[in-house]
Formats: C-alpha cells, structure tokens, sequence
C-alpha cells in the first residue's frame, strides 16, 4: 500500500482510512484485552469490554473521524465503542498511554464514554443505551434556536451525530424523539446505525430492516442504506452475481453470522448447495479462494471506506439522515458472527495472533502505529493531523449571565409557590434584561397548568417560522396569546418525559458546546419526574446545567387522585448526584432560591437544581429582617427559634407548613420553647452532615454541617417531630445527626381523590397528626 505525503487522490485517502481503521480494531481490541489478561487483577472478576462492538465500528469511525467530521460538529459515540474513540484521540495526542492501560480501572478511561470523567474530549456522554442517540435531535434544536436568535452564526452549524448500535432502535425514547423532531423540522442531524443485526441475546429480527426505512422517512427523514461494499457490487455484476445478491438479500440473519464465524470453507458448502446449479454462480464462487470467499461475503458497506465516504458526501445538506451500514459484529477478529461475542472476547492466543498478522513486535503492542514500519507510520501522522476534526477547538468556555442580587418576590396575603415562580418568572419576561433574554423554558405539554403560560404570552414559543395565535385572530377570548417566532424563548414539546429531560440537558450544554450560554427552565408534573428519571439522570450525569420546577406535587393535589401525587420525589431529589434538591414554602423563598439557582447553575463547581412546588395557596409569614435568607438557600432554617432549654421540635417541609404552623401554635402552651424548624432542602442537610461524616475517613477536617449547627439550637435529648407531603424518609434521618427520637410523618402508600382536610386526616399530616406525635414523643416520657 502507498500513502504519499500529501494525498491527492481518492484512492490515497482510502487506503489511509483502511490502514487507520486496523490500527483502530488492534488498539481497541489490545486495551480490552490488556484490561483483562495482561493487568493484574486483585479481585479476580472480569473486567469486561466489548472487542467484538469495537470492532463492526471502526471503519465508520475511521472515514467520519479522519475525513467527514468537521470541528463543529458533535458526536454520541455509541457505548460500547468507546475504546475505539480513545484511541482515535490516542493517534490524535489527545489521549495517554496511562489513561488506556488503565482501562475500567479507577481514575483511568470509562466504560463508556463520559464528558464528566473521561480526559479526552466528549461532545456527549452515552451508556444509558438510546438516550445519546436522542439528545442529538435535541441538540440540533438548541443550535437552531441559537441561530434564530443570532447567537450562532448559521455557517458555523455543525452536524449532531450519533453513532448508534442497531439494538438500540428497540428503545422507546428513539421513536419518542423521531416524533418531536418532525415538529420541530430538525435539521443538520446524522444517526450511523451499526447494523451488525446482533444484540446481546441473539441475533435480531429479520423483518425490521425495511420496517426502519419506513419509520424514518415518514418523520422526514432521509435514509441512506450501505448494504454492499464497492468489492460485493463488482462481483454483482458478473455472471453470477445477481443470484448471489439474491441469496444475500434473503439470508436469515443467523444465518449469516454463523457462516461469517465458519468462514470460507462454510461459506461456499452454503452457496453451492443453495445456488449453485444457477448460471455461472459456481464459476463465480471458484474465481475466489477460500479466505477470499469469505472476505468478498464480509465486504458489507460498513466496512467498504469507499462505500462510507461516498454516503458522507451524498448527506451534504442540511436534510437529518439515516445511515444504515450493514457491518459485522466482531469484524476481523477471530469471533466475527459468533452469537456469544458481545460480552465475549479473544483469548490470549487469538491476540497474539492478531498481533503477530500485524507485524506488531511483543513489547510494541501500545505503539500507535506498530508495525507499519517508519515511513508508513510517518505518513499516517500526517494523515490524521490533516484531518479537519483534528483543528476541533477545546469547548467554550462561556461567559456568567449575571444575575440580580434579589429577585422580586410576588405580593399577596396567600400564595402557591407554584404561583410565585410563574409571576417571577414572569417579571423577569418584562424586564428586558440580559437574565430573562437568556432564560429559555420547556415543559411537556404542561405548560399552562405549571404557570409557565406567562413568561410564554411575554416571551412567545420558539419557531424558526412564524406561527400566529388562531384564536387571538378570530377575536376568541384567551388568557393563552402564543405566537411562535424566531425569538420566542419557550419550545413546546408533546407529552413524553423522555424528551423534556433531554431537551433541557441539551439546552443545559449550550455554553460548553455552542459558546452561548442558556439558563434552562423546565417544567414537568413532580409524580412523572420518575418517568423520565433516566434521561434525568443522563444529563446530571455529564452536568448538564438546569432548573427543573416539579409542580404539583404530594396528595397536596386533593382531587387529582392517587395517580397524580407524588410521594418518592424528595427521595429522587436527595440521591440523585448533580442535582440540589429544595422545596420551599413561602413565595419570598421561591424568589430567594430561583436567584440561588440561576446562579449555581453557571458557577464551576455548580450544578442544575430541582425545586418541588405546590399548588396550595398558603397563608404567608412575615418576616422582620432578611436573616434567614442564606439559612434557607443552606438547606433550612428556624421559623420559630428553640430555647436554650427546649425538649423538642417540629421540623417541616413544604406545603404543609400551614399545619407545622397551626401544631406547634397549640403546642408551644405546653412546651415552652418548641422550635419550628423549616428545611427547605433535606437534600443539601443531608449531604452536608454526610460530607462532614465522610471528613474523618478522607484526611480532610471536619467542619460542621449546616444541619448541626441548626440543631445544635437543641440539647442532645431532645426530639423531633418531622413532617413533609412525600416519603418520611426525607426527614426522618435527622434524628440521627445528634442522636434524637423521631416521630416522622409523610406519605408512604397510594394516595387517593378527596379534599386537603380528608386527605390530610387519612394520611395523618394535619395539624392534629403533628399533635398526636408529640405528644407521643414529649409528653409520655
């Protein structure tokens, strides 16, 4: 093979990407490897990796990463070939040799890929199979709606792509976001469907293929298939070819993987016995040897580099596109079609044999271009710093949105907290100021009945073409006056949860990916955080930054039944990493934690926030100074200050302060000095005193946490009555900050329709129910 210095032919440009997509099979393959038999294993398990996935995605890693990827676009690496894009960052001098060998093992590269804890650059972490997929659709809106705005320039779009295995298109959420991407005429978006018609499990059916085809195209899509490789449609067109293009077409995909695993000998046994007394089919099938046969029946358009670059090319528009390339699972390895081979992988003598077919000497199996000889490996380096995805500038680092020192807190004798962040927000649409240009909100067809509607009536839904308000034309009264519009900050989205969270985790990479950052607001009903909990979760996992609003929430609901009532939420919102928790009561501490929010979400070591909202109009305290503002934004703070000498507290969350309120009125007769402790985050309490336990095992000296300094207002034996409208185990470990009795109160079964007095009797969180349980506690000792 020659590769000259400068390519200037087709033919050069192939044969360098052949080349790199073998070094990228072996590099693969020998970090899996050296991770499971060459590393010392102090625990006996298995590490794991997946050489056989790898492997059917190098050659469409090879020709988009080194010839089609351009540095403003962005990538989803399909999860089981992440070793595959650590090594391409190894050839580009992104990624060490420490980082490879230490593959799975702590402080080195990840299992998948992760923009939290990988060192090379990652546009999208993947694991959570399909939802790396689906956030690229949804990224390809964020970077419409910057360019919309003019804060993209429209040249510098770049294409959202995901690398994605075929098993992946039995997820859900992938049909979920093909539908709310036809709404939105998404464009400059590539999926590459690996159709290595392996899973797991099995092999996967046969009759989907057309079945994709169709699903596509019908969401506007354009569909690209890469069936046969340039040597496959040359042997086509001999005498012969078409019944040997017939048989493929009609192989069972079983089939066709264990004969790829027999290999040659098997291969032409099959075809002669199936189509060889047809015309010229065994002349055909004797022009190739063995080893011949079974490359010609392998060279699928997964795998033909030229095949690849000339699909890249005919996708040079705007126009999302799928790309199905048929591939092999495990793809030049010894375990090529093998049912068992996801999880499975060669053993030592089959790597080093693999080595040695490669001229790669013993000791040399790290070297980025082993065995290529000096001047071959000398002309691949400048092939891949050539590469225009090799000039991909670092990510941006955006400039703060500042933000106010207060916020306006909404007036009135009784207010919702769902209430008092619907009109901030909404003050904060007529400011016409650089926080509200740059707050962008979301909801899941719950836009009205979460008290987004006016920010939206203010600020108008997000269209890249104008949409006019019907109803407002024909002079029909509404409160809802939406158009939709170039500048509108709201993009509206069908009921799927999926796609709210991914939606918002696309918009809460805006700064690091686009250089413009956006202050994210979403709003879901709290019960059906849990629906979209894993997107959730994916994008706190690669730190996404955004403000989720779960309203309404708890049997605080009445009417709206069981299926409508939160009750684990708080629980979610304690244990779920990069996400802080809060639940206020008042509207002023709605106010005083959106401004905390707004802010912690752009600072370094921030991260997005999460605040659980009510629809219960509750009468509000007045306050005589601004004291416990940074008490309340640490996670909690006393509405009614213990004595010295005090026996007990009542310690509330929430909606249900007006019943805190009204028990610890009725109680402080005969407890003088009850203290009435408000947590508007057992999250951040409960991480803080964790944090300071931690502290003693960690060499780091242990401060004390924000939740001993508020009980420390106590004497050690004192108690507590906890209550929150969701699980008691939000508030129930306090009692073990300082070893106090408990009573905790809150909702731990299915709740059901009725009005607040009925509910709150039944679920034991009325006034009476808080009495009850101190009394059990104080007054029987």
């Amino acid at each position: 093979m020659a590769i000259v210095a400068q390519p200037q032919s087709q033919q050069d440009t192939v044969q360098a990407l052949e080349a790199l997509d073998t070094r990228l099979r072996w590099l693969s393959a020998w970090t899996v490897h050296n991770a499971n038999h060459v590393r010392k294993k102090r625990d006996g398990m298995k590490v794991g990796g997946h050489q056989a996935s790898c492997a059917s995605m190098t050659t469409i890693m090879s020709a988009l990463y080194f010839h089609a990827l351009r540095p403003q676009d962005k990538v989803a690496v399909k999860p089981h070939a992440g070793p595959v894009l650590h090594a391409i960052h190894y050839l580009l001098g992104n990624q060490s040799l420490d980082q490879l060998q230490r593959f799975r093992g702590l402080g080195g590269m990840q299992s998948y890929p992760s923009r939290t804890k990988d060192q090379i650059p990652v546009d999208f972490s993947t694991g959570s199979v399909g939802l790396g997929v689906a956030i690229t659709a949804f990224a390809s809106l964020v970077q419409d709606y910057l360019i919309a705005r003019g804060q993209l320039p429209a040249e510098n779009a770049g294409r959202m792509i995901a690398l994605m295995g075929d098993a992946e298109l039995d997820e859900g959420n992938i049909y979920e976001c093909l539908i709310e991407g036809y709404k939105h005429d998404i464009r400059n978006c590539w999926w590459i469907v690996d159709y290595n018609r392996q899973s797991l499990d099995s092999t996967t059916a046969d009759r989907m293929f057309r079945r994709f085809d169709d699903i596509f195209e019908t969401c506007g899509w354009r569909v690209l298939t890469l069936k046969y490789g340039k040597q496959q449609r040359e042997a086509f067109a001999r005498p012969g070819g078409k019944s040997l293009q017939e048989w493929i077409d009609n192989c069972p995909n079983a089939d066709f993987a264990a004969l790829t695993y027999q290999g040659g000998a098997a291969w032409r046994a099959r075809l002669l016995a199936d189509i060889g007394s047809k015309p010229h089919v065994r002349k055909l099938l004797d022009s190739f040897d063995d080893a011949a046969l079974a490359h010609l029946m392998t060279n699928l358009g997964g795998h033909c580099v030229e095949t690849l670059l000339e699909a890249f090319a005919a996708a040079d528009d705007e126009t999302p596109t799928m790309f199905i390339a048929y591939t092999i699972k495990g793809f030049g390895l010894p375990l090529a079609g093998h049912k068992d081979n996801h999880s499975g992988m060669m053993n030592p003598q089959q790597i080093l044999q693999l080595r040695d077919s490669l001229n790669i000497a013993e000791g040399q199996e790290w070297e980025p271009y082993g065995g290529l000889g000096d001047n071959l490996a000398a002309e691949l380096r400048a092939f891949v710093s050539r590469s225009p995805f090799a000039a991909t500038p670092p990510e941006h680092d955006a400039p703060a949105v500042p933000v106010p020192d207060r916020l306006p807190t909404p007036e009135g004798e009784e207010q919702s907290t769902q209430a008092a962040f619907g009109r901030i927000l909404m003050d904060l649409a007529k400011a016409g100021d650089t926080l509200g240009d740059s707050i962008v909100t979301t909801a899941p067809d719950v836009t009205q009945t979460t008290n987004l509607g006016g920010f939206v009536n203010r600020r108008g839904l997000f269209r890249r073409g104008e949409l006019h308000d019907v109803f407002h034309a024909a002079k029909i009264p509404s409160a809802q006056r939406w158009t939709g519009h170039a500048a509108g900050q709201h993009i509206e989205l069908g009921i799927a949860e999926n796609n709210f969270f991914l939606m918002l985790a696309a918009l809460g990479l805006s700064a690091p990916h686009f250089g413009t950052r956006l202050l994210p607001v979403g709003t879901v009903y709290d019960p059906f955080i849990s629906r979209g909990l894993d997107a959730l979760n994916y994008g706190c996992y690669q730190d996404a930054r955004f403000l989720l609003v779960g309203t309404p929430s708890g049997l605080t609901l009445g009417a709206e039944g069981g299926a409508h009532q939160s009750i684990n939420t708080p629980l979610i919102g304690m244990g779920q990493p990069n996400l802080d928790y809060y639940e206020p009561a008042y509207a002023d501490e709605v106010a005083i934690l959106m401004r905390h929010a707004f802010e912690h979400m752009q600072k370094p070591e921030g991260s997005s926030v999460y605040l659980r909202l009510s629809t219960r109009s509750i009468p509000q305290v007045t306050r005589s100074d601004d004291a416990w503002e940074a008490d309340a934004v640490r996670g909690g703070y006393w509405l009614r200050r213990p004595s010295a000498d005090s026996e007990a507290a009542i310690v509330f969350t929430g909606a249900i302060a007006p019943e805190a309120l009204a028990a610890w009125e009725t109680l402080v007769e005969d407890l003088p000095g009850l203290g009435l402790l408000n947590v508007t985050s057992p999250d951040l309490l409960h991480r803080g005193w964790s944090a300071r336990r931690a502290a003693r095992w960690t060499g780091t000296k242990p401060a004390p946490s924000h939740v001993d300094h508020l009980l420390s207002a106590l004497p050690a034996h004192a108690s507590l009555v906890t209550v929150i409208d969701g699980s008691p185990g939000a508030l129930s470990w306090l009692g073990g900050v300082r070893g106090m009795r408990v009573s905790p109160l809150g909702t731990d079964r299915f709740g059901q329709t009725g009005d607040l007095p009925d509910l709150y009797r039944t679920y034991r969180l009325d006034a009476d129910a808080i009495i009850d349980a101190a009394a059990e506690l104080f007054l029987e000792e």
